[in-house]
């Protein structure tokens, strides 16, 4: 029984993980260079205006905690665009039934879908080089999202997800 309960906590924190989040970045960039940070002026992020707004306070607490500055005139510019669908239920279980008499044999299989549906955020941050126009570091994020959550849910799921996207900015230069 214990064993039991414990594969079911185990898979119930599974489940509650953070999104994914993938990284790229030009190895040939000295992330020392960049000290400042702004947003472009004509970004339309996709979310809605108070997760937006959610999103750039908890981007900024982490930057900024990191050591870079909010300027007018930054080293670099920051673009988020992101973007909902419909994810499809990826686990089924396959129930059986056959039969065999003489020489005659059959069988029936039907897959039941478990866990349905659900709708994903992915939300791409792009850090572009104020000078160069060039891009030089994107994380992409993709994560559960529930339309009906309460404001404080969002604003978790935000900053867990800001954490994980930004645990990797600067890169380890090697």
């Amino acid at each position: 029984m214990k064993r039991i309960v414990f594969l079911f906590i185990l898979i119930l924190l599974v489940s509650c993980a953070g999104g994914r989040v993938s990284y790229d970045y030009d190895k040939s960039t000295d992330f020392s260079n960049y000290t400042t940070y702004n947003y472009f002026g004509d970004m339309e992020t996709g979310l809605s205006e108070l997760d937006e707004r959610r999103l750039l306070k908890v981007m900024d607490s982490i930057l900024q905690a990191k050591g870079f500055l909010l300027s007018e005139e930054p080293d670099f510019l920051v673009n988020i665009i992101s973007s909902e669908y419909q994810r499809a239920a990826n686990n089924a279980i396959g129930v059986g039934m056959g039969g065999t008499g003489r020489n005659v044999g059959g069988g029936v299989s039907v897959g039941v879908p478990i866990g349905g549906t659900g709708i994903e955020r992915e939300i791409q941050f792009d850090f572009v080089d104020s000078q160069k126009n060039a891009l030089f570091w994107q994380a992409i994020s993709a994560s559960g999202y529930r339309d009906n959550a309460s404001p404080f849910e969002r604003y978790e799921k935000i900053k867990a997800l800001a954490a994980k996207v930004f645990s990797k900015f600067p890169p380890e230069q090697k």
